[in-house]
């Protein structure tokens, strides 16, 4: 079996965790499993940009889907991943988004 570098993987994660609307669609899905048409109802945005996004996550191996009659259902593989997501403390959120923000002064 060949494996990836770990920083190259790494780095492909974080990439496909980098969108905001990618950040929301999991926050949604770490909830219940969820249809194309629901998350386009909670996430009030169109059906293809929210599909754009899933292809990304699901191209990543971070969700996976399943047939149900005419729909696919969502849900996170791996619960870990919020692991991820949450580890980033709001204080270095703080911190950084000052400096971005007086950089552009």
């Amino acid at each position: 079996m060949v494996r990836m570098d770990p920083n190259r993987f790494k780095a492909r994660l974080l990439k496909a965790l980098a969108d905001p609307i990618r950040l929301k669609i999991l926050q949604i899905l770490q909830k219940k499993e969820m249809c194309v048409n629901e998350m386009v109802t909670a996430l009030k945005i169109k059906q293809p940009l929210v599909s754009r996004h899933l292809k990304i996550l699901k191209d990543h191996g971070i969700v996976a889907d399943r047939k149900e009659g005419n729909r696919r259902i969502y849900r996170v593989t791996d619960p870990s991943i919020f692991k991820i997501i949450n580890s980033i403390p709001p204080d270095l959120i703080d911190h950084l988004s000052k400096r971005i923000i007086e950089a552009k002064i």
